[in-house]
């Protein structure tokens, strides 16, 4: 029988993986105005990732093509697809995010396709 885990999300400043098991993981994010996380090179060879804005605005760049982000806005980023998300607004922009299967390790660094922390 699986352990059912639960926790409540503070969403502070950076990166931060908050929940995970061997399949997926979640993580918040918190970008200052005109500040962005990665850049055209940044990709996530092995896992796919849910995107959900929680709270201001934005600019996802995903192979180079731009979706604008607002709250209560959910966007699929695939394996593999090169991304950029930035902060156009004049509050931070806050997001949950799903990786399936995880991406990062515990202490947020990335993995290798294919591997688990």
């Amino acid at each position: 029988m699986n352990t059912v885990r639960r926790k409540r999300l503070t969403f502070g400043r950076g990166f931060r993986v908050v929940l995970a098991n061997r399949r997926a993981e979640a993580a918040v994010m918190v970008i200052s105005p005109g500040d962005a996380e990665g850049d055209a090179r940044n990709r996530h060879r092995g896992a796919d990732q849910w995107l959900f804005v929680v709270s201001g605005t934005g600019l996802a760049t995903v192979n180079e093509r731009r979706y604008r982000l607002g709250k209560d806005v959910l966007l699929l980023i695939e394996r593999g697809d090169r991304h950029e998300i930035r902060n156009t607004g004049t509050i931070p922009l806050t997001t949950l995010n799903f990786y399936a299967p995880p991406a990062y390790t515990k202490v947020g660094n990335t993995l290798p396709a294919g591997r688990r922390s």
